[in-house]
């Protein structure tokens, strides 16, 4: 399957290439067509380009698994590269503890642990580097300096930051072993498990046809995800319930895809939350607390982040 034109060479910015398929070999997965017709762009950055929009078939926005056969139109618009290193912002921030060798916050639902796409900078990690004056650890790479864990954007509470390498390295021990780790969440769900306190112990992977998604999978494929939950407080009228969640691994989107496992699904939760649910402004998932040891001197540390009004009603009807 041939294309012209073709231009095999490194693209300039805002770069915009259209062109017509013209020979018809078999259908092949665009993705894999465009990796093959255009060697400077890698097959994950087609896929992302295709993901952001960037590139159209026949018009309209493609998807990478979309096949491409004779006639059909490709156009291609290449953004302009945006830099990796993020810069310091005066964001504000609030800090629970700081010494030289971590931070711990509480992070605010609504803002990005990190820049990514769509989310360039008003990040976490920009207020980090402007408040720690660019002290952070490394390890992480220029785009996620001294984090080491990370909480969705419309996640609150609890998160905590590494200043050094040697901190860095601790903490990451410390949440994969999970001995000296704690993580107790706080969620309010749209319906009211059958069992007031359990263990959900299923395998955690991408969803097998939306992969902006995470599901429970059969084993072997995904990975082990462990969440304790208990009910602290009912609402018969409204149908939801408080939840505390313990997580014993840190899968993407645990206890989110643990939940709508369970058919309670967080409010507010816009990927796996039910269409026609309580109206509510954001996830309503916080991350309560969190235990850990220094990672120098070795010290048990204990923090809790106050969850925000939105879980005031729910907070309110325990022992009632």
């Amino acid at each position: 399957m041939t294309a012209i034109p073709c231009r095999r060479h490194l693209f300039p910015k805002n770069y915009i290439l259209s062109f017509e398929i013209l020979v018809d070999g078999h259908h092949e997965r665009l993705d894999a067509y465009l990796a093959a017709e255009l060697p400077d762009l890698s097959r994950s950055r087609i896929q992302a380009l295709i993901r952001e929009q960037h590139i159209l078939l026949n018009g309209k926005p493609a998807k990478p698994r979309d096949s491409v056969k004779s006639g059909d139109s490709i156009s291609l618009a290449l953004p302009e590269a945006v830099p990796d290193i993020a810069a310091p912002q005066d964001i504000p921030l609030d800090i629970l503890f700081e010494d030289e060798h971590i931070l711990v916050l509480h992070k605010e639902h609504g803002i990005v642990v990190h820049p990514a796409p769509g989310n360039p900078d008003g990040t976490l990690v920009n207020a980090l580097l402007h408040h720690c004056k660019g002290q952070l650890s490394g390890i992480g790479g220029v785009e996620r300096p001294g984090i080491v864990h990370r909480l969705d954007k419309d996640t609150s509470g609890c998160l905590v930051v590494a200043k050094t390498d040697i901190a860095h390295q601790s903490l990451t021990t410390q949440f994969s072993e999970r001995s000296t780790m704690e993580k107790l969440y706080l969620a309010v769900t749209h319906g009211i498990p059958a069992k007031a306190k359990d263990t959900i112990f299923t395998h955690i992977g991408r969803h097998p046809v939306n992969r902006q998604k995470m599901a429970v999978i059969n084993p072997p494929g995904g990975k082990t995800a462990i969440t304790d939950y208990e009910t602290l407080a009912t609402d018969s009228a409204t149908k939801t319930a408080l939840i505390l969640c313990h997580l014993h691994t840190g899968r993407t989107h645990q206890i989110r895809v643990h939940m709508h496992h369970l058919g309670t699904p967080i409010l507010g939760d816009p990927i796996y939350g039910k269409k026609h649910e309580l109206p509510t402004p954001r996830l309503l998932l916080h991350a309560w607390q969190l235990t850990f040891n220094h990672p120098v001197s070795g010290k048990k540390l204990h923090f809790t982040a106050p969850p925000p009004e939105d879980f005031d009603p729910w907070l309110e009807r325990q022992g009632a």
